[in-house]
């Protein structure tokens, strides 16, 4: 933890640099000017206060192995989020956190990593992936399976080349949609499974995207023999405290929060598919 007040308090960061990564998408770099030292695990979140707006929690899609910025990367939907994408740099925002659960890359070391994301849901993920390539020698296979829309819905596109150009990293993209210019795979990400190598009881995978995309590639990945126990997923709701008091993202009997936003599937297998949790 990196912020040593209350955290209902936000502290102030400054935007260091705003990459446009999609139409819609963008990637904040925030630094303290009190030079305050990140430390964050990979999947958690923070708030994000802009003043006279609101607050929204978002993702930090940083290496959680360098600790001088925070990198958000953030899709203009929402009236704080569409402000956000107009800020410039320098300008000054709060922030709170770092919340949450976390993806279990040290307690999957020693094994095959299967990293599954569903458009922007690369977000959350990248963090661990980054973190897995900084202790590379650590693990066994590493394949990455990522899926969107179309092409131009891609996040990281350059990080994406460098990854692919990786000989202990096996990448698979495909869209949904495809255009003229595009060469690759046509399709959902589950259908992308196949085409990986990996050792099924050996293998932990992390998954983040859309709800019924979690779903489908969890049932796809137990029927190649993954371990329900090695499957995590990182939710999406309504977060507005973070903490686990304000009951706007209370999934059935648990708070996202608080409990999450990453879980072991078998813990919230039970509500996936189940409307008004």
């Amino acid at each position: 933890m990196f912020l040593s007040s209350p955290s209902m308090i936000p502290q102030l960061f400054s935007i260091q640099n705003i990459k446009n990564e999609t139409r819609d998408t963008f990637t904040l770099e925030l630094v303290s000017p009190d030079k305050l030292n990140i430390s964050f695990h990979a999947g958690q979140f923070m708030m994000l206060y802009v003043f006279g707006i609101g607050e929204v929690p978002i993702s930090i899609s940083g290496n959680p192995t360098k600790t001088t910025k925070l990198l958000h990367t953030i899709r203009a939907v929402g009236t704080v989020t569409k402000q956000l994408k107009t800020m410039k740099r320098g300008d000054v925002i709060g922030v709170r956190g770092p919340f949450g659960s976390h993806w279990p890359v040290d307690e999957s070391q020693g094994k095959d990593i299967l990293i599954v994301a569903g458009g922007i849901g690369l977000a959350p993920l990248r963090p661990a992936l980054l973190y897995i390539l900084a202790y590379r020698q650590r693990y066994r296979k590493v394949t990455l399976l990522y899926g969107t829309r179309t092409a131009d819905d891609l996040l990281f596109l350059s990080e994406i080349e460098q990854w692919r150009a990786r000989l202990d990293l096996d990448v698979y993209i495909t869209v949904d949609r495809s255009s003229k210019e595009w060469r690759g795979n046509v399709g959902v990400v589950t259908t992308l499974i196949s085409k990986a190598t990996f050792e099924p009881s050996k293998t932990v995978a992390m998954i983040c995207g859309p709800e019924i995309m979690m779903r489908f590639v969890s049932v796809e990945l137990q029927r190649c023999g993954v371990l329900v126990e090695n499957i995590f997923v990182s939710l999406e709701r309504n977060m507005k405290c973070a903490i686990g008091l304000c009951g706007h993202c209370q999934y059935g009997n648990i708070f996202v929060c608080k409990d999450g936003p990453v879980f072991a599937f078998p813990k919230i297998q039970h509500l996936f598919g189940k409307r008004e949790l």
